[in-house]
């Protein structure tokens, strides 16, 4: 039997909100963590099952994972890489844990991952992650309910995604940034979690431009570093909450959000009668 949430109506929302982090972004970065040798530490990390998920799948791969007390978190890979299996018990529960594919290739050029389950939104299969890293000089073979890829000898390359896909984007510009020559991704996904993978990558030593466009360029580099980095805020939740208030014709103050991440959804609101104002604190 399903929860079951029980709603009551007709209440206008008053008071303010801090916005967690973006999940989107938050399970790609905690991937990309592990191409780096030494702790990251990420803040801004939303508290949810699916996290919870990604780091169970993280120690189950070797890397040591601490929550801090300030909320933040810790990811430590071990020395000479991780292990390059994920398990199939924790993969089924999460989509996001196909991004292991990418960083994993690009950190050891070596992985086994089990197909991804996690919220079934269509059918999303995984051909053009496969397209992708195969131009980049990844060989996989998918059997059994397995990805098994190894990398003899990786080349930048062209690569055109028949769709934008985010987790493709993802996984070939994980792999692209370790990889030796210039790689570039056509008709790549725009969203700002692509935006915020690519400004991690930079923190960490990475060579990616074109992010938040089309087009994506990413020189490889021989080393990333770690470092602390802060996730974006949820555009989701964020704008979720606006239009609650706006329904409800309350009048709350959402905190902690990108305003540029959020201008659909103002505009909207505003076409619809809303008052939304922006301030100088985010």
């Amino acid at each position: 039997m399903k929860d079951t949430l029980v709603i009551e109506g007709g209440h206008r929302l008053q008071g303010q909100v801090t916005i967690s982090g973006a999940k989107n972004a938050g399970l790609v970065l905690m991937a990309a963590s592990i191409m780096a040798d030494g702790e990251t530490i990420l803040d801004n990390v939303p508290v949810i099952n699916d996290v919870e998920v990604m780091v169970c799948i993280l120690n189950d791969i070797g890397v040591k994972t601490e929550w801090r007390e300030d909320g933040s978190l810790s990811i430590c890979p071990p020395q000479g890489g991780v292990q390059n299996h994920t398990s199939y018990e924790l993969a089924k529960l999460l989509r996001a844990s196909n991004l292991f594919l990418g960083a994993m290739l690009g950190r050891q050029g070596e992985a086994t991952i089990s197909l991804p389950g996690g919220c079934d939104i269509g059918t999303r299969p995984m051909d053009l992650h496969i397209k992708g890293l195969q131009a980049l000089g990844a060989e996989l073979e998918l059997e059994h309910g397995y990805i098994y890829g190894r990398v003899k000898k990786a080349n930048g390359a062209r690569v055109y995604l028949d769709f934008p896909s985010v987790g493709a984007t993802e996984n070939i510009m994980m792999m692209a940034a370790k990889t030796p020559g210039q790689s570039i991704i056509e008709n790549a996904a725009k969203e700002p979690e692509i935006v915020d993978l690519a400004n991690f990558l930079n923190f960490m030593g990475a060579k990616v431009r074109g992010a938040g466009t089309d087009i994506i360029r990413i020189e490889g580099v021989e080393e990333l570093k770690p470092g602390r980095y802060a996730i974006i805020p949820d555009r989701i939740e964020a704008g979720t909450y606006m239009i609650a208030a706006a329904i409800s014709r309350g009048e709350i103050l959402v905190q902690n959000v990108i305003p540029t991440h959020l201008h659909p959804v103002i505009a909207k609101l505003q076409e619809a009668g809303a008052t939304v104002r922006e301030t100088d604190q985010g």
